[in-house]
């Protein structure tokens, strides 16, 4: 009987790491069944998407609404585990869904291995407890995090970035105004990838825009979109009349050409920040909940990825809580883009902080642990594959 992998995932990043996870254990095992509560990356990639849970994914209190949804999953996966439980539940991202489902999983003796660790230590660290309860193998995609599950008894393992698995492996590490002279300015304006979160920010980051532009009048401003996000994207955009190109799955081919990228803290600090641009990061929250809750919860001193790989100093500039008015981020853009050596000093760190970090071969780790976790026989590696190893090797 074909052996089978139940994926959880609640976002569009989870969506597309569990896609490329969903490949890669078909490569290696084609007579796997891979289903599971994910979007539509997963289906794309042969997952059988039993419930969609991509398209509303949303954080703070609009995520809180999301419960009952979740809550009705659950009553689900309890009636699907009792009369027929997988050989492998496989957690992506967002613990706030994906513990109680972990839970579930060893309710009914399914091993769990959870996928993108969550960020536990920089908030809601208690929840390490349940992660030892539930989870029985951790893939972590920074190494400093897979030090830090194992300090607290969690079986994990850095893996590598799922990042750079799918991006060129040969980037252009020389600035986009060597790249492409004579033309004006190109702003990158990347307002996240859920909904809430570009309703949250993409106005003030046209603010930014406004401003820049009343120094630099030919500046041009490039907001890549998802299918999640393009028609709120639009739809913002087009309430301001702001002249502004807009592309939908086209960050790889937008960032490389941009001089600064105004950022949503996130993954795409990371993924901005293998194609060597600066960036300023910023993430709009509510200036109540942030001072009632918010910042009592988070214990890091930065909450950008590239600063807290960098050691928590600020190797870009963030404005996290961002409230108020845009003055000072648009201030720190202009004071940037008026002084090239600032931005080619932050280039130069960029390059020597994703050096440390370039593994490909995430999914393929992932997988062979999928694998090992269900007993199943691995074929011998091809020549693909010699690249996940060597990340797989680094601990």
């Amino acid at each position: 009987m074909a052996r089978r992998v139940f994926i959880t995932a609640a976002e569009a990043s989870g969506d597309q790491h569990a896609a490329e996870f969903a490949r890669s254990v078909r490569e290696l095992d084609p007579a796997v069944v891979v289903e599971g509560i994910g979007g539509p990356r997963m289906a794309a990639a042969g997952v059988k998407i039993h419930h969609e849970s991509v398209g509303r994914a949303a954080m703070g209190w609009r995520g809180a609404l999301r419960t009952l949804e979740v809550a009705g999953w659950m009553r689900w996966m309890r009636e699907y585990y009792a009369n027929s439980p997988p050989d492998l539940h496989v957690c992506v991202d967002s613990s706030a869904m994906n513990l109680p489902m972990a839970r579930l999983a060893k309710r009914f003796s399914v091993p769990t291995l959870y996928y993108i660790a969550p960020q536990l230590w920089a908030s809601r660290e208690g929840r390490i407890k349940k992660v030892r309860a539930y989870v029985d193998r951790m893939a972590s995609i920074f190494p400093f995090e897979a030090e830090w599950y194992r300090a607290r008894g969690v079986n994990a393992t850095f893996v590598g970035h799922p990042l750079f698995g799918v991006l060129p492996a040969a980037r252009d590490s020389t600035s986009a105004s060597e790249r492409f002279p004579n033309r004006p300015a190109e702003i990158g304006v990347l307002p996240g990838s859920r909904k809430s979160v570009v309703q949250a920010n993409l106005p003030h980051l046209l603010d930014v825009a406004d401003k820049i532009r009343a120094v630099f009048s030919d500046a041009e401003f490039l907001i890549p979109t998802t299918a999640e996000t393009d028609a709120i994207v639009r739809q913002i955009v087009g309430q301001r009349r702001i002249a502004v190109r807009i592309e939908q799955d086209a960050f790889d081919r937008l960032v490389p050409r941009c001089d600064l990228c105004l950022t949503v803290s996130g993954t795409a600090t990371v993924h901005v920040a293998a194609f060597y641009v600066p960036m300023i990061v910023v993430y709009r929250v509510n200036p109540i909940l942030w001072n009632a809750a918010a910042r009592w919860m988070i214990k890091t001193k930065k909450m950008a990825m590239v600063n807290i790989l960098a050691g928590q100093v600020e190797l870009v500039p963030e404005f996290i809580p961002w409230y108020g008015t845009s003055d000072a981020v648009a201030a720190c853009a202009l004071g940037l883009l008026n002084s090239p050596q600032k931005l080619e000093a932050q280039r130069g760190k960029l390059r020597e902080l994703i050096a440390g970090i370039d593994r490909p071969g995430a999914s393929i780790n992932v997988a062979r642990m999928a694998l090992e976790m269900m007993g199943a026989h691995q074929p011998e590696p091809h020549a693909a594959s010699n690249s996940a190893q060597n990340a797989q090797s680094v601990r």
